[in-house]
């Protein structure tokens, strides 16, 4: 690979290695490969994940709901090393066959029901208890608007600027300026709408902050991709305070640590079962 001028043969051929420091789990087929079931805990919710901006959104919501006062919402929440190809089992292949973080298996249903895509795992977790997801009307409209932005828009702040940015094997000036462009669009989108409403949709806390918050405040609060100065994140004044506000949850607290594996150790809370898991990590 190198910054010349890139001419694409006819048939596009798989080369390994490729995709920098993610190359050896990136691969153009689906399918699992190699055996392994998933361990199983006590609570109705099997989580399989890590604590990554995309599996930080439920961790969070499943500790809202139980802040909430839903006893029903415990939960036990593996860890997915996906740098060892822990997504490539056959057990978790068997819940998401896109072979990514998060997936749940829910097994107060008979036959358990598996969800995978954060973004669905929210719908699916808000409605069955009746939280966190307006009823109906222009208030639910909003919310799934909201949410669905922040699924279509966050690849290109990480697949996106922070591969080319902080991943790719060289720097190229291209791909860089193309992204960053679009990230800076995007926290200004953020910043026109959080201008006006406490929260993504209004007063009311919902799903689609929780989507929301743990990629673009990650770039506000923890420095995602090292890129706070270059993107200068801490201008967009409104993203800034929404960002604190929602840190200060102690429902967000515990579930940007669940399943973290790598980082700060006080961050850290690789596997949870229960709510003591807190009080001695």
């Amino acid at each position: 690979m190198t910054d010349q001028a890139y001419t694409p043969p006819r048939v596009w051929k798989w080369e390994q290695p490729s995709g920098g420091r993610f190359a050896s789990i990136n691969r153009p087929v689906a399918g699992p490969t190699h055996e392994a079931e998933l361990p199983v805990g006590k609570h109705p919710h099997q989580l399989y994940s890590l604590g990554t901006p995309n599996g930080q959104k439920v961790t969070i919501l499943f500790e809202e709901l139980l802040e909430a006062g839903h006893a029903d919402a415990e939960y036990d929440a593996w860890p997915i090393d996906i740098m060892k190809g822990e997504q490539f089992s056959t057990g978790f292949v068997a819940i998401n066959p896109n072979s990514k973080i998060p997936a749940l298996l829910d097994r107060s249903t008979n036959p358990p029901t598996r969800v995978f895509e954060s973004g669905a795992i929210l719908v699916y977790l808000a409605e069955k208890f009746g939280q966190f997801l307006p009823a109906s009307g222009a208030p639910r409209a909003e919310c799934l608007s909201w949410l669905f932005w922040q699924v279509g828009s966050a690849p290109y702040l990480g697949g996106g600027f922070g591969h080319f940015y902080a991943y790719a094997p060289i720097k190229l000036q291209y791909p860089i300026d193309r992204f960053a462009m679009e990230v800076k669009r995007q926290l200004d989108v953020l910043d026109r709408n959080l201008a006006q409403r406490r929260f993504m949709i209004g007063d009311e806390y919902t799903i689609a902050d929780m989507a929301i918050w743990p990629w673009y405040g990650g770039l506000i609060l923890e420095n995602l991709y090292d890129a706070a100065e270059f993107l200068q994140v801490h201008s967009y004044k409104n993203v800034v305070r929404w960002a604190n506000e929602l840190a200060e949850r102690p429902a967000v607290q515990r579930g940007r640590r669940v399943n973290r594996i790598r980082g700060p150790e006080s961050l850290r809370l690789p596997e949870r079962h229960g709510p003591e898991d807190f009080l001695v990590s």
